[in-house]
């Protein structure tokens, strides 16, 4: 347990770090949401790497629910820290005008968030079937260490850009 521990400690403090440094708030009300997300993507992605298996971020409809998931906690999050009236005033900003591009930016947003995530990974294995096709065994093992790598970048940058869309979701000046 011991090693498994500090690991997943690092993982913790290094989220909440991410968390604060882009939000510049306490960390806490968001870690459990984020560092699942995170956890859960990686995992997912890393997934692929198993003979046999294909990684559940490769499906669309998983990617999808992971973006309307941290839609529903931008405004969640939103709406909770700054109060209703104060959050949907924020879609009049620069001026009334703006309010259509606002939703139409809020809509697009995360339909990026699931496509990029999607499309990165299925890419990725797609280029792995080929190459163990037409190369045969060995040669997709440096595939295989790059799908490593991507996994977890990939896991990184959504988290990332959740975080983005909530830290801008709240305001990112503490209060007090």
């Amino acid at each position: 347990a011991g090693t498994w521990q500090a690991c997943l400690e690092i993982v913790v403090e290094t989220l909440a770090k991410q968390i604060r440094d882009v939000i510049g708030r306490d960390p806490a009300p968001f870690l459990p949401l984020l560092g699942s997300l995170f956890i859960y993507i990686v995992f997912a992605n890393l997934s692929a790497v198993l003979p046999g298996v294909e990684a559940p971020t490769a499906h669309i409809e998983n990617t999808a629910a992971l973006a309307i998931i941290v839609y529903l906690a931008v405004h969640a999050f939103g709406i909770g820290m700054r109060g209703l009236r104060s959050y949907l005033a924020g879609y009049l900003k620069p001026s009334w005008f703006m309010l259509p591009l606002n939703v139409v930016s809020e809509v697009t947003r995360t339909f990026s968030l699931m496509v990029r995530l999607f499309g990165n990974i299925m890419s990725h294995e797609f280029v792995i079937g080929i190459v163990v096709v037409l190369a045969g065994f060995l040669l997709p093992v440096p595939f295989l260490a790059l799908a490593i790598l991507i996994g977890i970048v990939q896991a990184y940058i959504f988290t990332v850009l959740a975080t983005v869309f909530i830290g801008a979701a709240v305001g990112s000046i503490e209060k007090g």
